[in-house]
């Protein structure tokens, strides 16, 4: 998901966001160990995702964000 997409997203909308994307995390995680994942740049991404994510949900609690 884009940087500007998640600009668009409401506070609820981000913590559900969230916790799908940690979850999935878990999941690449697993199947890197399992040596199932075809594409490990996936982590990473994602890992980036996450954080933009807590980023835009901190800036709504310190009042930047409407």
């Amino acid at each position: 998901m884009k940087k500007k997409d998640l600009n668009k997203l409401g506070s609820d909308e981000l913590v559900v966001k969230l916790r799908e994307n940690e979850e999935a995390l878990l999941n690449l995680r697993f199947q890197k160990a399992l040596q199932q994942l075809d594409h490990p740049q996936q982590i990473r991404s994602l890992r980036k995702e996450i954080a933009q994510i807590k980023t835009v949900i901190n800036e709504y609690k310190l009042g930047k964000r409407g």
